[in-house]
């Protein structure tokens, strides 16, 4: 397993469990990969998340299903720094780890859901976040920013205006951007895995295939 590099634009940083990877997953990073100056966005499948339970299929099997639908030439691109890493996978560690690579003038921007952020002040060392890097804040149709605490603090501190804001330091901005919703998720491809329904149109061929050839996710966790 190995992770791949740029030269000197943005980059995103789109964590997840991937459990498995699937159209949701593609089809939003490709929508921000599109619509903000991204140069690459990296898919960081999470070794232990810490805010939910572990996941079904093990590190090698997620890892392989991701990069089955990942590559340059789409601008997604593997990262397997939080599995290769012990203890839970938090983002300050992955930043860290990425800052001390690709210096302190590098763009990065952490991706995140707006139910995710939401609950961003319980992120372990979640003030130290935005001194690394940029915050891209995926909503959709009736998600709601918090309107007071220290999340909604955070967002009129530093929420930018444009996407040019990501460009103009390396971090410390919060964009909120709309993205394309697709109302499943993992949870449900597991429960129709389990109920005995391929999952169509919800994750690409080669990843049922592979599902199916795996045994995946046929019995309760």
């Amino acid at each position: 397993m190995s992770a791949a590099g740029g030269s000197g634009g943005l980059i995103g940083l789109y964590g997840g469990t991937f459990d498995p990877v699937h159209l949701g997953h593609i089809r939003t990073a490709l929508q921000l990969k599109r619509e903000l100056p991204f140069e690459q966005i990296r898919m960081l499948p999470a070794g232990r998340p810490p805010h939910r339970p572990p996941p079904e299929a093990n590190a090698a099997q997620r890892w392989y299903m991701l990069t089955r639908v990942t590559g340059r030439d789409s601008g997604l691109i593997a990262d397997d720094r939080e599995l290769r890493r012990p203890g839970p996978s938090y983002a300050i560690d992955t930043l860290t780890e990425l800052r001390s690579e690709l210096g302190e003038d590098r763009p990065l921007a952490w991706i995140l859901g707006m139910d995710a952020f939401a609950g961003f002040d319980r992120w372990h060392r979640w003030r130290e976040i935005p001194r690394l890097a940029h915050l891209v804040v995926m909503t959709r149709p009736g998600a709601e920013p918090p309107r007071e605490g220290p999340v909604a603090d955070l967002l009129a501190e530093r929420r930018g205006d444009s996407p040019q804001a990501l460009l103009e330091r390396p971090g410390g901005r919060v964009l909120v951007w709309p993205v394309e919703p697709l109302d499943f998720s993992a949870t449900d491809i597991r429960a129709c895995v389990r109920r005995g329904k391929p999952p169509r149109f919800l994750v690409p061929g080669v990843i049922w295939a592979y599902i199916q050839r795996e045994g995946l996710y046929r019995s309760e966790p």
